[in-house]
């Protein structure tokens, strides 16, 4: 079954997986973990994830990336990473391919009015809501609500950042009350290389991006620590190369530096853990796959140059402002009148008791929207009729 005949002792191997909520048969030729990989890529939220924003609003460009086309090069990233340290590559992908499915309309900015308006119900946090909804949202079985997805990679959508302690989101809390995911410990190793892929994805798309868009310019990016000798190899290399394949070819070295670092730290620190079960992973105290803190530190300057020149440019900052208000304008119009929900809601609203449990299910039908959708019924709902 493909990735599970050279796994490393520390691996997830599917067959000692903890097994899923709603016991199953088990497939005849896909390993749990492809099962579950297959699963996410069937559902409604991931073919949604289409049309919503990474940083730039869906419709401002066909070239930009959307939260689909992000989540397909992480889990690609993922894959390779997981490949080279002897991991379960199912599951990483799984893993990688969920991450953001329970991200709002608007990116970020959605995600902040969101958990705004939510703060008396209970807040709103993005990947707490990807496991309500591979648990619970999408509703297409005979048996269950949700994916019924393994353990394993319900532990690594909960947890790939690393342990869950605190005050937990109401939809984790929620949903760890039935099903303990051990939330106070690290994840597998595969939920880690998902999550720094998650970094390296952003990081060197968001560079392409930002300069398709003319928010920054080569030459700065030149200036930058990592870019300037990316850029510098390719000069040398290529003397007078047309400028956008001189800038791919540079973002191209970018990608790769990352890549193998994270590969040759995660390497050396696997050989000084010298873990004998993916148990000891998880109990390590530490996230085993990381970068180097040289390159970290030399991420954190290119990080705070997007952050300025890209996040918060004039014409991201404007746009903001325009879906922060339809995502603070949506909310009270659905908590006044539930009944404009669709058909489909409506068992729920009637089931729910009290103004905590109604503003949970608006949430998530307005978190389950499209960057186009939640436009169009801002202006039908609202704009159309002012």
């Amino acid at each position: 079954m493909g990735s599970d005949m050279a796994l490393a002792i520390y691996a997830c191997d599917p067959k000692e997986s903890r097994g899923r909520l709603y016991p199953e048969e088990e497939s005849a030729f896909r390993s749990c973990f492809q099962r579950d990989r297959d699963r996410i890529i069937h559902a409604s939220a991931f073919r949604r994830l289409k049309h919503k924003t990474q940083v730039f609003i869906e419709h401002e460009g066909d070239y930009f990336r959307t939260r689909l086309t992000h989540s397909i090069e992480v889990a690609q990233v993922a894959r390779t990473i997981s490949g080279v340290l002897g991991l379960n590559s199912e599951l990483t992908e799984a893993v990688a391919l969920a991450h953001d499915l329970g991200h709002p309309p608007f990116g970020h900015t959605g995600e902040d009015a969101l958990n705004v308006l939510m703060e008396p119900y209970g807040g709103f946090d993005h990947n707490a809501q990807a496991l309500k909804i591979v648990t619970s949202l999408e509703r297409h079985y005979a048996d269950w609500d949700g994916l019924n997805l393994t353990w394993e990679c319900l532990e690594g959508i909960a947890k790939h950042n690393g342990p869950v302690t605190g005050e937990l989101p109401f939809a984790l809390a929620d949903y760890t009350a039935r099903h303990d995911l051990e939330l106070e410990t690290f994840a597998s190793a595969e939920a880690q290389v998902a999550a720094l892929a998650d970094d390296i994805a952003y990081n060197n798309h968001d560079l392409h991006d930002g300069l398709r868009a003319g928010l920054f310019s080569t030459d700065e990016l030149i200036e930058l620590p990592i870019l300037q000798d990316c850029f510098g190899e390719v000069d040398k290399r290529y003397p007078g190369l047309d400028p956008d394949r001189r800038h791919h070819e540079a973002l191209r070295r970018f990608f790769g530096v990352l890549v193998e670092d994270v590969i040759d730290v995660s390497k050396s620190r696997l050989a000084e853990l010298a873990p004998g079960s993916v148990s000891d992973i998880r109990m390590a105290g530490r996230s085993v796959v990381q970068f180097t803190p040289g390159l970290w530190g030399d991420l954190t300057v290119v990080r705070k140059f997007l952050f300025t020149r890209m996040y918060r440019a004039p014409s991201v900052v404007e746009m903001r402002k325009q879906v922060t208000k339809v995502v603070m304008e949506l909310f009270p119009l659905f908590m006044e009148n539930p009944d404009l929900l669709p058909d489909r809601w409506h068992k729920d609203v009637e089931a729910a008791t009290g103004e905590v449990a109604l503003a949970r299910i608006v949430a998530d039908y307005i978190a389950g929207m499209t960057d186009r959708f939640a436009l169009q019924e801002h202006a039908r709902l609202l704009t159309e009729k002012s």
